[in-house]
């Protein structure tokens, strides 16, 4: 029987009021609720604030360079498919340094589950514009407000119709602990682009701000209708819509277009070195 005990307590480094805590609280609920003990659970992460999720909880863990934790995790996973693989990073860590894994991801379908901690700001490095900033948003470094268009990732991933795409909020952890069940549950890439609020840095978007503007998604959305759930992905301002935004079933995951991992994760398979001596005769 899995207890949420089972994951730790910590002493955390986060700023008081910073979303972060909900979010662990909230992945260490849909642990629980799954009953996947942690040993099972692989937590990748990359660089900043969000990714210092992996140090304050108990499972096996893997912390990797500035954007990279996407190809990190892909690795993992291909090696041993018996493993839950939860990738947690940043806003500027995923979607800026990681863009490319990111995109390469989404287009992989790998059996992953990624929870984005958005905040619309770097935090780690003190206070600098994101990929997700507004139009407009000042910084210390961008005084007279950011020129470029904000990325938006939930648009993108259901526009390349990632297997399971949702925005979830760290102001709701039980319908955010849900959805990370349900992202789990998926067999294929799982995306869940979180809202939460940088108290030091971030003084528009706030806990009130989105509170104020997120609202969950009506029973009759349908997420497997590709053009309703665009639409929803694109709804951002006075009306902030959370929830499953799109699933895709039809998917294959990465992992089963791979004929050697159906004989299990690689880890456990004997190498065979006589073709193995063949293939380096090739080279030689």
């Amino acid at each position: 029987m899995v207890k949420i005990e089972d994951f730790g307590e910590f002493e955390m480094s986060w700023c008081p009021g910073c979303g972060n805590f909900s979010i662990l609280k909230a992945l260490k609920q849909a642990l629980t609720a799954s009953q996947i003990p942690p040993h099972k659970v692989l937590h990748v992460s990359g660089i900043g604030q969000a990714a210092k999720a992996p140090h304050y909880m108990r499972a096996n863990m893997f912390n990797g360079l500035h954007g990279r934790s996407l190809s990190s995790a892909t690795g993992a996973r291909m090696v041993n498919t018996n493993l839950h693989v939860i990738v947690e990073s940043g806003d500027g860590c995923i979607y800026a340094e990681g863009g490319n894994h990111f995109l390469a991801t989404l287009r992989r379908n790998v059996d992953l589950t990624l929870l984005v901690h958005n905040n619309q700001i770097y935090g780690l490095t003190k206070g600098q514009a994101s990929p997700t900033s507004d139009e407009g948003f000042a910084t210390k470094f961008q005084p007279d407000g950011v020129t470029a268009y904000p990325f938006n990732p939930v648009a993108v991933a259901v526009t390349m119709k990632t297997g399971f795409v949702a925005r979830g909020f760290s102001g709701e952890i039980d319908h955010l602990a849900g959805l990370i069940q349900e992202a789990i549950r998926h067999r294929g890439l799982s995306m869940i682009d979180i809202l939460q609020p940088c108290v030091s840095f971030n003084k528009v978007n706030t806990f009130a701000w989105y509170k104020q503007r997120c609202y969950k998604l009506e029973q009759d959305h349908d997420p497997t209708d590709w053009e309703s759930a665009l639409k929803k992905a694109l709804e951002w301002g006075d009306r902030i819509p959370i929830g499953i935004l799109y699933r895709n079933k039809q998917k294959a995951p990465f992992e089963e277009r791979f004929p050697v991992l159906r004989k299990g994760p690689l880890r456990s398979q004997e190498v065979d070195r006589r073709t193995l001596k063949e293939i380096l005769w090739r080279y030689a």
